[in-house]
């Protein structure tokens, strides 16, 4: 599911305000090493925290139903996380990094949530909008400071663009077939043998309206016959 995001991303990159300009579009760690290799203008895309949304997590089963509306098979509801991206530019003048700055701004800031039809794989089979965030309040435990520390670099203009994603959590199980028949209630005798017409049968009451019926009224149970083959009390 990951590296879907990514493409989702590597598009909206590719477009917008940087669409035809030759911008290269990378997910590398940004160290000295690798920012010493760039020979072209580059927007690095570095996924550096993945976490669950905890508030987004839901209990119980998602139904999945057929164009009748009949339930099909069930799932548990997908779990969200938030990717974290660390959106960085990289020219060899100051200004020009500005300036893609500004259009990965001027790309991502109209993007407020990405529908389905703009996803791909199973994520787009999910049939969920997905929300995309651009340099909201750095709120995690890890500052930027400490994040290029670790990577070695120098501390650098950068954008926070956080997308929180579904993840399925468990597989789907085939759920049992809809009730199409009411429940039939028999009385036996002592010996075994059914007694006489002692049976009855309760049409639910949306097959009954179904078909035009008066919803039946639950038949009283008769008592228990008494002679010498009776059991006992």
């Amino acid at each position: 599911m990951i590296h879907e995001v990514d493409e989702v991303l590597k598009g909206l990159l590719s477009g917008g305000a940087l669409a035809g300009t030759g911008v290269e579009i990378a997910f590398d760690a940004p160290t000295r090493e690798w920012a010493a290799r760039r020979n072209a203008p580059t927007i690095d895309a570095y996924l550096y925290d993945i976490r669950e949304d905890v508030r987004r997590r839901e209990r119980g089963a998602i139904s999945v139903k057929d164009e009748r509306g009949v339930v099909l098979r069930r799932r548990q509801p997908p779990r969200w996380f938030r990717l974290s991206y660390l959106i960085t530019a990289w020219t060899k003048r100051p200004q020009d990094e500005h300036r893609m700055l500004s259009a990965v701004l001027a790309t991502l800031l109209p993007r407020e949530v990405l529908p389905p039809e703009e996803l791909t794989g199973a994520l787009a089979a999910l049939g969920l909008t997905v929300p995309l965030t651009v340099a909201g309040l750095h709120t995690e435990a890890r500052s930027l400071a400490d994040i290029w520390s670790a990577l070695g670099g120098e501390l650098k203009p950068s954008l926070d663009v956080i997308i929180t994603v579904p993840f399925p959590s468990f597989p789907e199980y085939d759920a049992g077939p809809p009730v199409t028949e009411g429940a039939g209630v028999r009385v036996r005798g002592t010996d075994g043998t059914l007694e006489g017409s002692q049976e009855r049968h309760h049409r639910p009451r949306h097959l009954a309206r179904a078909a035009g019926e008066a919803p039946a009224t639950p038949a009283a149970i008769p008592s228990r016959r008494r002679g010498p083959g009776a059991a006992p009390q």
